[in-house]
């Protein structure tokens, strides 16, 4: 995996860059504020950049939301010290694909990152939980509101989502197929319902009613 790493305490960026290097992936660019890392991510076209949202001049969270328009394919995870739901919010919003913070252990954190190539959010369970919860509170949906949008297989991937089964691999022993067409039916699902991740998806279906989380319960 490429990855740009943007933070502006190098002391910080050195170590990551180590980890990241004895995990087998590559470091293709470091950058200490959000618009260097903007533009280098342009240049580079890294598979994931991380993202420290307190920088000077051009923040974090602004380098998230210039990626997401101008170079949606770029990945990018928050990675910060900011343990509150305004900046995780904000953040998801913005186009991030997971929000992680900086305390995190080694193994959980490059299994979260290398997740995020197969498309799937890098959000431990408490950040998930905080998320769905924010995303689910009724307001104007964004996406489409056509219920027949989505054909029964591919509400059935979403649905399975819904019930916490978000990765490529658990999607297709759940659903009796390989991953590469659970792929297809997810990136359809984000395509016709105008999202841009799972966790966006997820959060759809709840709010919108598209699906009932209490469905399998008896009334």
């Amino acid at each position: 995996m490429r990855i740009l790493i943007a933070d502006d305490h190098a002391l910080f960026r050195d170590s990551l860059k180590s980890l990241v290097a004895a995990r087998g992936h590559e470091v293709v660019a470091e950058a200490a504020d959000g618009a260097e890392a903007v533009r280098l991510a342009l240049e580079t076209e890294p598979d994931l950049v991380l993202m420290d949202l307190s920088m000077p001049g051009t923040g974090g969270m602004d380098a998230i939301r210039r990626l997401a328009s101008e170079r949606p394919e770029v990945k990018v995870v928050a990675l910060t010290a900011f343990d509150d739901d305004e900046h995780l919010f904000e953040a998801i919003k913005a186009g991030a694909r997971g929000y992680l913070l900086k305390d995190l252990e080694a193994e959980r954190f490059f299994a979260l990152i290398e997740g995020v190539v197969r498309d799937e959010p890098a959000l431990t369970p408490d950040l998930a939980r905080k998320v769905l919860r924010e995303f689910a509170r009724p307001r104007q949906p964004s996406g489409s509101d056509d219920p027949d949008a989505l054909t029964d297989r591919e509400r059935e991937v979403l649905e399975r989502m819904v019930d916490g089964v978000t990765s490529n691999r658990a999607l297709a022993r759940e659903l009796g197929v390989s991953e590469n067409t659970v792929k297809f039916h997810v990136r359809n699902i984000l395509d016709k319902l105008q999202l841009h991740d799972r966790t966006q998806a997820v959060a759809y279906a709840l709010r919108s009613g598209l699906v009932d989380p209490d469905r399998g319960e008896a009334t």
